[in-house]
């Protein structure tokens, strides 16, 4: 299969550079992406929207033959928002979504117009801005190469509401890696009829993983991660 792997917000696609390789060995082929504006710290991002991010993974899915076999989307937080959209722009070329820490971003919703924005552009920001169960298993020397790493996002991209089309969304097969906290919550949150999930709640085929760790497994918990990956891609697509 072809696994495009969608960054969430400050992060290009290295940030998928531990995870890889166990998606590799299983036989796929990967694809994280970089997306417009994140190109580097000096990219002059001030004028990329969501829906540019949104056209770069179509782009992408495009790009492929469709007899070449299935493709998958992967979704880190913010990722997992572009990635819906991609999905409901293009509901019959994918296989699968897999959404990591993250549930689909319905009609009008955005990713994160909380943090601080300025000149166009969203630093990361201190980590005191961010709750504790973002940081589990973020020791300091995570943190350091993390903020070392970190590329402003685009303030229209956090902030840009999401725009969705097709109701064939609905049907594409989905996988929701939890991490922050255990997946029996947001199933009590989708009982409970909570906004959060109410894009979720629509989708007829959800099987979930729970991954305990923090926010950004992809560094936590890279290897366990792309088994995760790996294992949903074999659950049954009805």
């Amino acid at each position: 299969m072809d696994i495009v792997l969608i960054p969430g917000l400050w992060l290009d696609g290295s940030s998928w550079d531990d995870v890889i390789p166990s998606l590799q060995q299983a036989g796929h082929r990967t694809h994280p992406l970089t997306l417009p504006g994140m190109e580097s710290k000096d990219a002059n991002r001030s004028t990329i929207t969501l829906r540019d991010h949104i056209d770069a993974v179509v782009a992408v899915i495009d790009s492929f033959d469709p007899a070449d076999g299935d493709v998958v989307l992967v979704g880190h937080s913010g990722g997992g928002a572009i990635a819906h959209a991609a999905v409901d722009a293009r509901p019959d070329r994918v296989a699968r979504v897999v959404y990591v820490d993250s549930v689909p971003l319905g009609e009008g919703g955005v990713i994160n117009d909380e943090f601080p924005a300025e000149n166009g552009e969203m630093p990361l920001p201190d980590w005191s801005r961010f709750e504790e169960q973002d940081l589990v298993d973020l020791d300091d020397e995570l943190r350091m190469r993390f903020r070392d790493r970190a590329i402003p996002a685009p303030a229209h991209v956090a902030s840009d509401p999401q725009q969705l089309f097709d109701e064939r969304r609905y049907d594409v097969p989905t996988t929701v890696i939890s991490s922050e906290f255990p997946s029996a919550v947001i199933r009590e949150l989708i009982e409970q009829g909570h906004p959060y999930v109410a894009e979720l709640a629509k989708v007829r085929n959800v099987d979930y993983v729970d991954l305990p760790t923090g926010h950004w497994p992809q560094f936590t918990r890279p290897q366990e991660l792309g088994r995760a990956i790996v294992a949903s891609l074999d659950r049954p697509t009805s």
